[in-house]
Order: C-alpha cells, then sequence, then structure tokens
C-alpha cells in the first residue's frame, strides 16, 4: 500500500469538542456580556404586552369585556398567555436565563477587580513624551516623594522608584459597572423572592358591602408556592362610599378628577376600625399587605318580581363600562328562581341620559347626574342547570324569547317599573351604588427591590461619570536644577476631558509661585 492509498484509508480528522466541551461553549455564550445584553433587551420586550394588553391579575374585568368584543382574537391571545404575561412560560424562561447569565458575568467580573485593586500602578516609561499629556519643567530641591504627596492628595494611589512616581485613580468606573450589573442581579432576587412568598388578588366590591382578607373573599387569587391561606394578614373593611369628580365644563369636560373610597378598615379582628380615604396611588397598607384601587364603575340596584308576583331577585349588578368617556355601560341579570318561567335581562346604564335626535336615548356625561337603565328581557331556560360554565357579564339570548326589545325604548328612572308582557313578572330599578375594582398584594420583594433599583442607577452613574487615567513623574538632573517630566494616559474614552484635569496637575505639581513667577516671566517678554 502507497502511502496516498494509506492517508486517504485513514484520514486525520480533528477531534470533535466532546459533551463538556459543548458545555463549556454554551456556557461561555450564556455569560458574555453581549448575550447578557441581549438577554436584557429581550427582557424588557417581554414586558411589553403586559402593558397593551389588559392583564387577570390587574384588570379581570377588562379581560372580560376583551372576550366579550372579540372572543376570537381574545382566545389566540389567551393561549400565548398575553393576559398573563408575567406568570407565562416564556417570561419566565427569559428571566432566569437573564439571572444565569448575569451571574456568569459578574462573579468573574468582581474577581478580576478585585485583583486589580490590590495590584500596584505600573512603572514609568523611560519616554513620557509619547505619551498623549505631556508637560516638564524645572524643579530645583524637589523630590519623588514631594511629588507623591501632592498626586495622593488629590485621591491618586501612588508607588514610587528610583527616581520616578506612578500613580492612578479611576477605579470606581469598574466598581459602578459591577455595582449596576450586580444591582440587576438582586433586583431579579428580590422578584423572585416576592413572587415566591408574596401573593395577589383581585376584588370588586359594591358600595355598602364589605371585605376580609381571606381567599374565598377574592374574584381572583394568585399565592406563591410558599404562600398558604393562613400566611393572609388577617384585616377587612368596609365600602361606605365612593365619589368620583369630574370636568363639568370647557374643552376637557368629562375627564376625571379624582377618585375617593371611604373605607372604614380593620387591622386585624376585634381591633376597632378606623376611617381611611383610598385613592389612586395612595394604597390601604396594613403591616406590608397593600391595597391598590385600580377602577370604578356603576352597579344599579334592582328588584325583579315574577309572574306570581313573588320577588324574584333584588339586589345591586356590577355593570361593565362600554364607554370610557360617557360610562355607558352593560350588565345582565340572570333570575333563574323566577316562575313561571326563567327571566334574563340585558341591561344598558346610562348615567346621564338625554334623547338622541333618532329617537334613542345616549349618555352625555362619565357622572350620575340623570341616571336610567335600558332593559332588554327575555324569558326561557338560562341553562344554568346544564353544568356549562357561565360568565355572569354574558347572557346567551339564543333559546330564549324575547319579551322587550328595542333601543327606542324609554329607560327606567330612579323609582319606574317595567311591566313584563304575557303576566312574566316586572323589573324596577330602586338605586345606583358604584363598585370599585381592588388589588390586594403582599410583596416581600418590594423593599429590596427598591434598594436594588436605587443603586443600579447610583452604579450607572459612576461608570458613566468617572474615567480611569495614570499619571507618572520622572525626576532627572539638568544644568540649572532638576528637570521634572510629567506624563498622562486615560484607559477610557474622554481625552478632552483629561486634557484640563492634566493641565490643573502639572500646575500642582510645579507648586503655585513657580506657576506664576512664569505667567510674569511670560507677561514680561510680550510687553
Amino acid at each position: 500500500m502507497t502511502l496516498t492509498e494509506d492517508v486517504r484509508a485513514d484520514p486525520v480528522r480533528p477531534a470533535g469538542l466532546g459533551p463538556v466541551g459543548w458545555l463549556r461553549w454554551a456556557w461561555r455564550l450564556l455569560t458574555s456580556m453581549r448575550t447578557a445584553l441581549i438577554l436584557l433587551f429581550l427582557f424588557a420586550l417581554a414586558s411589553v404586552p403586559g402593558s397593551i394588553y389588559p392583564q387577570r391579575s390587574i384588570s379581570p374585568d377588562k379581560v372580560a369585556q376583551y372576550f366579550k368584543d372579540s372572543p376570537g382574537m381574545a382566545a389566540w391571545l389567551d393561549r400565548l398567555w398575553l393576559f398573563d404575561v408575567f406568570t407565562s412560560p416564556w417570561f419566565a424562561a427569559t428571566y432566569l436565563l437573564l439571572f444565569l447569565s448575569l451571574a456568569g458575568c459578574v462573579i468573574p467580573r468582581a474577581a478580576a477587580h478585585w485583583r486589580e485593586l490590590r495590584r500596584k500602578p505600573p512603572a514609568a516609561p523611560r519616554n513620557l513624551s509619547r505619551l498623549p499629556q505631556h508637560a516638564s519643567f524645572a524643579a530645583p530641591g524637589r523630590t519623588v516623594d514631594d511629588f507623591a504627596a501632592l498626586l495622593r492628595a488629590k485621591r491618586f494611589r501612588t508607588v514610587t522608584g528610583p527616581g520616578w512616581v506612578a500613580a492612578e485613580k479611576g477605579y470606581l468606573r469598574e466598581t459602578g459597572n459591577l455595582l449596576f450589573h450586580t444591582a440587576l442581579l438582586a433586583l431579579l432576587v428580590a422578584v423572585g423572592v416576592g413572587s415566591l412568598y408574596g401573593y395577589r388578588g383581585n376584588v370588586l366590591l359594591v358600595e355598602g358591602n364589605g371585605f376580609a382578607n381571606t381567599v374565598a373573599a377574592y374574584d381572583r387569587y394568585i399565592p406563591g408556592q410558599r404562600v398558604s391561606a393562613e400566611s393572609l394578614e388577617p384585616f377587612s373593611f368596609h365600602l361606605d362610599d365612593f365619589q368620583a369628580t369630574y370636568v363639568a365644563a370647557g374643552d376637557r369636560r368629562g375627564q376625571p378628577l379624582d377618585f375617593s373610597a371611604r373605607l372604614r378598615v380593620a387591622d386585624r379582628p376585634g381591633a376597632p376600625e378606623r376611617p381611611y380615604d383610598l385613592r389612586v396611588n395612595e394604597p390601604l397598607d396594613v403591616n406590608g399587605t397593600q391595597t391598590y384601587l385600580l377602577g370604578h364603575g356603576y352597579a344599579p340596584a334592582f328588584k325583579v318580581l315574577d309572574g306570581k308576583g313573588q320577588v324574584a331577585f333584588e339586589g345591586a349588578v356590577p355593570c361593565l363600562t362600554a364607554d370610557q368617556m360617557t360610562y355607558t355601560s352593560e350588565c345582565v341579570i340572570k333570575v333563574p328562581d323566577a316562575q313561571p318561567s326563567q327571566l334574563g335581562f340585558l341591561v344598558r346604564f346610562l348615567p346621564t341620559t338625554v334623547p338622541a335626535a333618532d329617537g334613542s336615548w345616549v349618555s352625555i356625561f362619565p357622572g350620575a347626574a340623570n341616571p336610567t337603565a335600558q332593559v332588554f328581557a327575555f324569558s326561557g331556560d338560562l341553562g344554568l342547570k346544564s353544568g356549562q360554565p357561565q360568565s355572569v357579564y354574558q347572557l346567551d339570548t339564543t333559546d330564549l324569547k324575547p319579551l322587550v326589545m328595542g333601543n327606542k325604548t324609554k329607560p327606567l328612572a330612579v323609582g319606574d317599573t317595567l311591566p313584563l308582557p304575557g303576566g312574566a313578572g316586572s323589573i324596577q330599578l330602586t338605586g345606583v351604588r358604584e363598585w370599585i375594582s381592588l388589588q390586594i398584594a403582599y410583596d416581600p420583594g418590594r423593599g429590596p427591590a427598591l434598594v436594588a433599583a436605587a443603586l443600579a442607577v447610583l452604579g450607572l452613574v459612576l461608570s458613566l461619570t468617572v474615567r480611569r487615567r495614570r499619571v507618572w513623574v520622572r525626576v532627572g538632573t539638568a544644568e540649572n536644577g532638576e528637570e521634572v517630566e510629567v506624563g498622562g494616559l486615560t484607559r477610557t474614552d474622554g481625552g478632552a476631558a483629561f486634557a484640563d484635569e492634566f493641565s490643573t496637575i502639572v500646575t500642582t505639581l510645579r507648586g503655585r509661585e513657580a506657576a506664576e513667577a512664569d505667567s510674569r516671566e511670560g507677561a514680561n517678554h510680550a510687553h
């Protein structure tokens, strides 16, 4: 066999990375600064849908309205977790990858920075005139120790050698950079701790009703993995009144001015009640558990009599806001106990009612100046016994018989009664209340997250404003006295700013008297 045939039969191939090699490559790729910046951008980008689409944890009523207005689109958005962005798997994956990437970046860089802090400034180069900043002057009788003391007074770290001084400052730049990334890491940890040991929930509360902080009282409850029912703070409150004020005239007519919910709060069972005015961005705080005012709407109260004259329903019904400008609202009343046939009502609530030109009725102001309710009545089987879950904000009228229809039907004012045809009963508007939506949250990571955010800002300021620079001084011998050479170099951008600082350093090293003498001598030559 020839040599060529032998090579062809057994070619030399490069060795593969192997499992360990691939793991090292993946870890280096994940912990690179470029990957950390990309993940930070993706983390911010992943948070954007949470501000575009309503979130179940914040505004469940708006999510319900989205499903009502666009059921097909809402179903697809729900499959993609866009109504629960911050608890979605893809958001959690981005969060964990960013955490690992930052940890892999910060720890090695912190060790390298610690070694850099302990390292002495390098010795002075032989030819200082080649440096970007250079100056020389005569300083008879001045020693290396004198110049080192002057540089230390300017907060330079110095080291001396035979005839030279090396000085360096600006380590806070890298310290600030590490502080920024460490603070980001701490912020992620604080968010993680808050999600594990915290909880949040949503409540819709009508005027005149109360709330006790128990799991059963929530409309939606999202606990952390380390939270139990016994972890909830045992406080309660009662909603006495809600007031919303609006601009009454002018170009801004109808715009909200203030929202205030008057509460009576008991911090613990048996404790005396205390008044509290709950406002937007002024949450109720009970031992770290905070109650936020999120939204509000109208809850007209109705009394329904069935065909036998018995009270089949009586109470306030929360309505979802259909028009934010006029607070025209819609709600559903289901009366399964009515006899001889079940009743269902679609209600269109108008806070300030006026007749329109086409004979219909509209609201022109969000405040309840002339509240009325337009009622559409149906009878038949509501399907509540079928086992299929139903929304309290929707009424399926497919198999129901219409009793009262038409947008031009005169709406009911407070106290008015609408008789139903065929002896099916009647419905009366008995009053108007308001409801508020609340978010109740406990987050033990909120305080540490605030501290971490402040430290991140501080670190960013340091890394952007501090410059790493070095100064060297050589003391030699000249005919008229000791000649001093000074050289300067900045290790980061900002050479123009360092030029001014270097001039100040040279003036300090020469001494004020020498600088003034040179100035006078220059003026005499000019004269």
